[in-house]
């Protein structure tokens, strides 16, 4: 997952809006959105699969909680032995400890440069952190970008969905048309202007391959495999979330409705 817009407490209608894409290696093998069991003992959880290690990029429990990862661009700072990033979201989707000690235990796990952005409903919890950030960030009203650097971090395609998602927000669109506004936005490929471009320490033509939106490498072997939304929204009384997920090579697109998820309510839904 390597961009990630996020709206909070912004609309009544739609109190919690994600919209993602993820960047990876297209011939990595992986699975679709759907519902599955990482553990005898634990909860499900909806979400995509990582088929090389097992883990995930963005995910939600149905007890409650939510969790999306990303890499922070340092090259060479990874070791080859690292523990896989895509752990992280299920660690916390498991749903065994709560904020305070779940995230000591994986800034010191060894894993390469990563973001967290993650919530636990039920305890009122939505924080950002990272392994190069001495604490959880508890997350307020507001729209947030994240991309391969801190949370809001200003490079031209996070400020772009940043942007993209408060305008459509504003507009208080009906669902279908939200979802095609925001996929529309999650297919931008129009690369940053050369002198927008972030310093990451990769070379200048990888750091504008990398700079829209949607991504696709000359070669056609990297790209934005998938995007990903993440709908709250409020219907009279209830509170509807919609995941849809739209696969790109090969074209899919999954579609799941959970009814009063998350189960405890979210109080972001009585802001205006």
């Amino acid at each position: 997952m390597c961009l990630v817009g996020v709206a909070l407490g912004m609309s009544r209608r739609y109190p919690l809006v994600v919209a993602a894409n993820r960047d990876e290696y297209l011939d990595r093998p992986s699975q679709a959105l759907d519902w599955w069991a990482p553990w005898p003992d634990g909860p499900q959880v909806l979400s995509g699969r990582d088929l090389r290690a097992g883990g995930t990029w963005m995910g939600l429990s149905r007890p409650g909680r939510f969790a999306l990862v990303t890499n922070v661009r340092q090259p060479f700072a990874a070791e080859p032995d690292a523990p896989s990033r895509g752990q992280i979201p299920l660690g916390w989707l498991r749903g065994d400890l709560p904020a305070d000690r779940f995230w000591p235990r994986t800034a010191l796990s060894g894993h390469a440069p990563f973001n967290l952005l993650a919530a636990d409903f039920p305890a009122s919890e939505f924080f950002w952190t990272s392994n190069q950030h001495p604490h959880p960030q508890r997350l307020t009203r507001g729209v947030y970008g994240l991309s391969n650097a801190a949370l809001d971090t200003p490079w031209p395609k996070v400020g772009r969905i940043k942007q993209r998602l408060f305008d459509a927000l504003g507009q208080n669109l009906p669902f279908p048309q939200l979802c095609a506004t925001l996929f529309e936005a999650l297919a931008d490929a129009t690369p940053a202007p050369e002198a927008e471009l972030p310093q990451t320490g990769v070379a200048p033509a990888v750091e504008r391959m990398l700079s829209p939106v949607f991504i696709r490498s000359a070669d056609g072997r990297y790209g934005t495999r998938c995007s990903t939304l993440l709908v709250c929204e409020v219907q009279g009384r209830r509170l509807i979330t919609h995941m849809i997920e739209r696969q790109h090579q090969p074209a899919d697109e999954r579609s799941f409705r959970l009814d009063a998820w998350p189960p405890s309510g979210l109080p972001l839904a009585r802001r205006h």
